[in-house]
């Protein structure tokens, strides 16, 4: 079992079919499944040659382009392990992340060799390859025609590391969520349902690990002229004169950078006729973004994702289901609604015990702390695309429970089911306040407070045994106003910030912790 095997399924249906369009260094470079499929293999014989065999971990630093997937497709061919991290959050993390899994070999462009002169970690890696520039000392990876090939795809079990991704550690040390080969195989099986992924379709990439899907699934990916780790700066109007040349037919993107090209779109009159498929996730889908998207694509089928690093997707919301009586109930404090649970998952609310309830758990035990519909708990999961462990952090295993021979994940997100099976979301457990007016989540005021259209973002947290409601707003909002409309939450002050500070990955979540450090501060 190796995920490459399909991939090289793919190739053998058609060499000359375009698997990526790379604008990302401002010229268009057209990559075929053959092109892709011979580069990945002379890359496999150079890393072969150097002494690298199965298993061994490669940390690949790399911007999102072909030169990263040809990197990727010839690691996992081989039978070696792909590492990824965030090497913006600094030196700490990097030096953390290369001491839980120490690399063998070090893949990137020229720029983030630079790096090795502040990391002592990244110097310690024993192989180290350039895909651009030469770099002192650092062997250069030959994509060229007149390098050797190395076909041979490695057998792997299905509980092989494939990847890992290091999460960003922003609130405490960085964990390594491992994904195998049979993981992979898994959630390629379960997107190209979901996301209805099928051949002759062009996706606009914002969200590189699904490069990889598009790949095996037929999809020609479009790499867009654009700095993706930071997607809620991406400028809108570069981002639609690349829509109107190419015409994808379908995007994939974090909900701070959709609004932005939503927003633009609307001041400036245009529609996107070619999109007939927008997801978007990686942080809470308000109903007004999704509104807006339907107005500047209306031909598209327009649907928000839940999910996690450990499990995605969980559940789906088609914008076309929501009611009158579910936006009401979004604005009156029900929390978020996320859709219905995919059909390869389970879902289940567990009554909030933190991380005591671990480990193995008896069907007793677990049936006990299960919640029936309408009742407020963690929302826990299992399915064949969940991921089951972490790499070598026993730790981190405390999210894992063991039932009769499953692994369930806790997500750490509160929610409930409703009485149709749908999931809807309240904020994650740990941000609860609990006070002399009862219980209440984040997402219920913020969802609450997103009705008003003068409202971007909208943080609700406790501060000095208060409520408090930040909001970042558009044009001005009257604080008092929200206040009063919102009194069934019981919110001692409003606060109007310039800016709310949100997550490095997605620019949509909201940053709590840095959010708190700025309360304290003033």
């Amino acid at each position: 079992m190796n995920i490459a095997h399909l991939l090289k399924e793919r190739v053998a249906l058609g060499r000359e079919g375009t698997a990526i369009i790379d604008n990302s260094r401002g010229l268009r470079r057209t990559f075929t499944y053959g092109q892709m499929e011979s580069a990945a293999s002379r890359v496999a014989a150079q890393l072969f040659a150097s002494g690298l065999r199965p298993g061994d971990a490669v940390l690949l630093l790399q911007p999102v382009s072909a030169e990263l997937y040809i990197a990727f497709t010839a690691i996992l061919q081989s039978g070696l392990v792909a590492v990824f991290l965030d090497a913006t959050a600094g030196q700490r993390h990097i030096e953390l992340c290369c001491a839980l899994c120490p690399p063998k070999a070090f893949i990137g462009c020229a720029r983030a060799h630079l790096l090795r002169f502040l990391s002592p970690a990244l110097r310690r890696i024993p192989l180290k390859f350039s895909t651009d520039l030469p770099v002192l000392r650092a062997a250069r990876l030959d994509f060229r025609s007149s390098a050797a090939a190395r076909t041979a795809i490695e057998d792997c079990s299905a509980e092989s590391p494939a990847m890992l991704r290091f999460t960003s550690g922003s609130t405490g040390a960085p964990k390594a969520a491992m994904r195998s080969h049979g993981l992979l195989l898994a959630q390629q099986q379960v997107l190209e349902r979901s996301f209805d992924l099928h051949a002759g379709q062009l996706d606009l990439v914002t969200m590189p690990m699904f490069v990889l899907s598009n790949m095996a699934a037929g999809v020609a990916s479009l790499i867009p002229q654009a700095n993706l780790k930071t997607p809620g700066a991406v400028r809108p109007e570069s981002l639609l004169r690349q829509i109107q040349t190419h015409r994808p037919t379908r995007i994939g993107a974090s909900p701070a950078l959709l609004e932005n090209l939503a927003d633009y779109c609307a001041q400036h009159s245009r529609t996107i006729e070619s999109f007939k498929q927008i997801f978007t996730g990686g942080a809470p889908v308000f109903p007004q973004v999704l509104e807006k998207l339907g107005a500047v694509a209306p031909g598209a089928d327009i649907r928000a994702v839940y999910g996690s690093t450990e499990a995605e997707p969980i559940a789906l919301l088609n914008s076309r289901g929501i009611s009158g009586l579910d936006r009401d109930k979004m604005a009156n404090g029900r929390g978020l609604l996320a859709g219905l649970p995919d059909e390869a998952i389970r879902v289940r609310i567990l009554r909030e015990q933190g991380f005591a309830f671990q480990g193995k758990v008896s069907e007793e035990d677990f049936a006990s702390a299960a919640l029936p519909p309408e009742e407020p708990g963690q929302i826990v999961v299992t399915g064949p695309h969940v991921q089951p462990a972490y790499w070598n952090d026993e730790t981190d295993q405390a999210a894992k429970l063991q039932l009769a021979g499953e692994i369930w994940h806790q997500t750490g997100d509160a929610g409930y089911l409703d009485d149709r099976g749908r999931l809807w979301l309240l904020g994650r457990c740990s941000a609860r306040i609990r006070d002399s007016h009862g219980t209440i989540y984040p997402l219920q005021a913020e969802c609450a407070a997103h009705e008003y259209p003068m409202v971007r973002r909208a943080a609700l947290l406790g501060h000095e045994n208060r409520r408090v409601l930040a909001i970042e707003s558009r044009n001005g909002i009257d604080a008092t106003n929200i206040k009063a409309k919102l009194n069934w939450a019981h919110i001692d002050t409003v606060k109007l910030l310039r800016r709310l500070p949100v997550d490095k990955r997605h620019n949509s979540k909201i940053d709590y912790s840095a959010l708190q450090s700025i309360f304290q501060k003033s």
